[in-house]
């Protein structure tokens, strides 16, 4: 998704920051393994589920111009075209 004030790059960066240093340690349970979580860049504001697109417009809901990350909680990837999804946590 493109963002007027983030490029593609800043989102990824921020994104993945804030989910290492302040989600993962909280989301990161049995339960949600597998799970796709959108998360606000500029709130930390996240949303779990089984959708990104779903997840993602929870999100815009309640912000519009948010700039949103998302992530498949425990794997190296959000989907594998051509591929196969790598579990990052046991």
């Amino acid at each position: 998704m493109s963002h007027s004030r983030f490029s593609g790059e800043e989102i990824a960066r921020r994104g993945k920051e804030l989910y290492k240093k302040s989600i993962q340690p909280q989301v990161e349970t049995a339960e949600n393994i597998g799970k796709i979580i959108a998360i606000d860049i500029e709130t930390g504001e996240y949303a779990i589920g089984d959708d990104l697109l779903v997840m993602s417009h929870l999100l815009l809901d309640k912000q519009p111009d948010a700039a949103l990350w998302g992530e498949r909680i425990g794997y190296n990837a959000v989907y594998a075209v051509g591929g196969t999804l790598v579990r990052t946590t046991q």
